[in-house]
């Protein structure tokens, strides 16, 4: 199965959520050169990793929805959700 995403509905969504994890990362490299406390980096680190890790997962959701509702004779439902469970798997 290799399903491409192609909701735009879904797409922004995604975007949106990576343009703000894009400016956490730029938060946390000013928090590095204003020598902020090592605790509070790994905090906003931390976050930064949830954040990708919740990117991650909504991809692999979204794909398996459209592999599955899409009446696509070319995608068998259980290797969608083969692919699904081996990506979830790789985060």
């Amino acid at each position: 199965m290799a399903g491409t995403l192609r909701d735009p509905k879904v797409i922004k969504q995604l975007t949106d959520r990576l343009r703000r994890i894009e400016g956490q990362a730029r938060g946390i490299q000013r928090m590095l050169e204003e020598g902020r406390p090592c605790a509070d980096i790994i905090t906003q680190l931390t976050a930064l990793r949830n954040a990708v890790n919740k990117v991650a997962a909504q991809v692999i959701v979204e794909n398996l929805e459209a592999c599955i509702l899409h009446d696509n004779p070319e995608i068998d439902p259980r290797e969608a959700l083969q692919e699904a469970k081996r990506l979830f798997l790789q985060l």
